[in-house]
């Protein structure tokens, strides 16, 4: 059987978790409802997938590379809400707990760490999942990559409860192939990010264009061949910033891995699990992890045993 490997976007699911449920407290007044949500999800996916090797990827702070080149970049996020904060630290604490590495550099990105971990794992035949809602991230998505998603608009049928984005469901959401969403992106721009793209132009156009030329490249350097004069009047002006985003998003696959993937195998703690989860009063999801720890307690039972 070949290795799995999990890659989840740490603060992603947090937040997704934070906002999906509200007004969620232990009986000391402590806000759990990011925490809940998040070890519900992280639960689910290792059902879902069954994964050998995971881990959980933080964003440490913004790499130089793209402040230097935007400096605006990011800078209108706003602050985390003040009742997510220690519940961040909490959830940090416990997915090693959980028995996931929990994984970071600073002044880096996820998606870069994400991306970095993708191509160590991928040239050792261990597939890759990322759990992820990072645009960015389906640039990687190949031969043993690909996207796990719960959005109902990926889903197959109202039934499926998630997808795995392969290169024909990319093609499908972004109307071009995975290598050329990074040049999507470039051309209109991230709101999320504060990245500026061409104005009004959408990513329908956007990847009408990339096809009919073939890549970014071949669209800047023919520019003249555009049909649409306004179109091409708005490419020519915005040329630089153009380029600028493609560098903006262009992810890093190089960088030192904080654990080696091999290191990755997940191995829940039950007996430091128990109790930090007791202390959130989660009493039905406490029933459930006692029950496991039980299983893998027996004769026959193992350790690393998942969920």
């Amino acid at each position: 059987m070949q290795m799995k490997l999990l890659l989840v976007d740490g603060h992603y699911y947090v937040y997704r978790s934070f906002f999906a449920i509200r007004d969620l407290s232990n009986s000391r007044g402590e806000p759990t409802n990011a925490i809940y949500g998040f070890v519900k999800t992280l639960r689910r996916m290792v059902k879902d997938l069954n994964p050998q090797l995971g881990a959980v990827v933080w964003d440490e702070g913004l790499p130089t590379r793209r402040t230097e080149l935007q400096p605006a970049y990011k800078q209108h996020r706003a602050e985390m809400p003040v009742e997510m904060r220690p519940q961040l630290a909490f959830i940090r604490d416990l997915v090693p707990l959980l028995g996931f590495a929990s994984v970071s550099l600073p002044d880096t990105e996820a998606d870069d760490l994400m991306a970095s971990y993708a191509c160590a794992a991928v040239g050792k035949k261990i597939e890759v999942i990322l759990a992820t809602n990072d645009k960015d991230l389906f640039q990687l998505v190949a031969d043993g990559v690909r996207v796990y998603t719960t959005n109902k608009a990926d889903l197959a049928s109202p039934k499926d409860t998630h997808a795995l984005l392969d290169g024909a469901s990319v093609q499908k959401k972004w109307g071009v192939p995975p290598e050329r969403v990074g040049d999507v992106i470039a051309l209109i721009g991230d709101t999320v990010d504060n990245i500026p793209g061409v104005t009004a132009l959408g990513p329908k156009n956007a990847a009408h264009l990339l096809n009919n030329h073939g890549s970014l490249d071949g669209l800047m350097g023919n520019l003249q061949a555009v049909e649409n004069i306004r179109i091409r009047e708005k490419l020519v002006a915005a040329r630089d910033q153009i380029l600028q985003n493609r560098e903006m998003v262009k992810l890093d696959t190089d960088l030192p891995l904080p654990a080696a993937v091999e290191a990755l195998r997940i191995m829940p703690r039950y007996h430091e699990l128990i109790p930090a989860i007791e202390k959130c009063e989660f009493k039905s999801l406490l029933a459930e992890i006692q029950a496991e720890a039980a299983a893998v307690s027996k004769p026959g039972g193992h350790q690393g045993e998942l969920f």
